[in-house]
């Protein structure tokens, strides 16, 4: 345990090395992330008057960003599958980065809610023993237990498959084996959960819909790889990481039988809305066209259905969808598209019309943004210090004795 303890530290400390663009990137995202602190202190000691929501909506920027991410760690289960399952070699040699992505939503998501929460500390309210989570009974409960439990397995494989490498032997699958196997329904249950957080309000119309569940799951699986194809590029570039492009080219393809499915149902319930009538389509009726002289999403609705549309098609046909060009032209679509539709045009539809029939078109204020800047910045400096570790092991440069047998 000592020699374990000594080699991780040793390890630790590749996260201080690097040349000038890596200091002057950390130096990048500390000045966001201060930022970000600065503006949430300000929050905090003057309460959520500092943000745009109110009570007629009362979910914002935070809530969005939260939803998105969540879908981006659980696209870490198109990696698994085809990994650890099919033994697919390309991929097999990547899982890890998606992985350690996965890590890095989560603790996002986390940040999300709690910057969410008007006084933080009474997060403890939900803790088990020391609260009352009311367990099973309450979704945010559930909510609370898969995150957590996907936080943790996700960050057990990963770092089992470093020390592993960092001692120069093979992971046993008869170890993380039957952690591979609950990553994956645990996956499927991050995000189906939150979208039952949204089902079970019965108050609220615009979310009742009993396909809003696989529709997360196939926003995420578009979303996810695709902030990970740019990724993997930027890594392959910028380190000693091989990676082949069938890898990247079978995930392009994976995600545009994804965005598919996505599409498809999103037209589905469009259709069921518009075309039944009735007060209950107020709310996509305010997303779409505007509702009495309302238009504040309709712009960013239809830009997002313009980018996943056209995204689609450049993964459609391999011609394109193998040309890194217009792949990382796809990616980029699909990111903006997705993260409009299942961030603004998810949560704030939901609120509109309210409880008496007025219209309250929020827009987040400049705190908000930077405080979500500040998240994003946190998110982007744990990857890359959770990439610093692991490449040098990944790659082989650093290398432990050990008296295993």
């Amino acid at each position: 345990m000592g020699s374990l303890v000594r080699n991780f530290f040793i390890a630790l400390r590749q996260i201080f090395i690097g040349g000038r663009s890596y200091y002057l990137w950390i130096a990048f995202l500390s000045l966001f992330i201060l930022l970000g602190f600065s503006a949430y202190i300000d929050q905090l000691n003057r309460g959520l008057i500092t943000t745009a929501m109110r009570d007629q909506v009362s979910w914002g920027l935070y809530i969005s960003n939260f939803t998105f991410l969540v879908g981006v760690a659980a696209a870490a289960v198109l990696l698994v599958v085809p990994a650890y399952l099919y033994n697919f070699k390309p991929i097999k040699e990547i899982v890890l980065f998606g992985e350690l992505l996965a890590v890095t939503a989560i603790t996002m998501c986390i940040l999300f809610i709690l910057v969410d929460m008007g006084q933080p500390l009474r997060v403890w309210h939900i803790l088990p023993f020391i609260g009352a989570m009311h367990f099973p009974a309450s979704l945010l409960a559930w909510d609370v237990v898969v995150l957590n439990g996907y936080l943790a397995i996700n960050g057990i494989i990963a770092f089992y498959v470093l020390y592993r490498l960092s001692i120069g032997k093979e992971y046993s699958m008869s170890v993380i084996g039957p952690l591979i196997l609950l990553s994956i329904p645990w996956a499927v249950s991050i995000h189906t959960v939150t979208a039952f957080l949204y089902n079970g309000l019965s108050s609220r119309p615009f979310w009742n819909a009993s396909i809003l569940a696989p529709r997360f799951l196939a926003s995420a699986f578009c979303s996810g790889p695709a902030i990970m194809l740019i990724l993997f590029q930027i890594i392959r570039n910028r380190s000693e990481v091989e990676i082949d492009n069938k890898a990247i080219f079978k995930i392009a393809e994976l995600i545009a039988y994804a965005m598919a499915i996505n599409l498809f149902l999103l037209g589905s319930e469009a259709f069921k809305e518009f075309y039944s009538g009735g007060i209950d389509s107020y709310s996509i009726q305010y997303l779409y066209f505007g509702l009495h002289g309302k238009t504040g999403l309709v712009p960013w609705m239809w830009a997002a259905s313009l980018f996943n549309i056209t995204a689609f098609f450049l993964f459609l046909f391999p011609k394109t969808r193998e040309n890194f060009t217009t792949l990382n032209i796809g990616c980029v679509l699909i990111i903006m598209g997705v993260y409009i539709e299942k961030g603004m045009g998810l949560i704030v539809p939901g609120f509109i019309p309210d409880a008496l029939g007025e219209i309250y078109e929020y827009s987040p204020t400049t705190a908000e943004i930077i405080v979500t800047m500040g998240i994003w910045a946190i998110g982007a400096l744990i990857y890359t210090l959770l990439l610093k570790f692991a490449v040098p092991i990944y790659t082989g440069k650093l290398r432990f004795e050990t008296k295993e047998r």
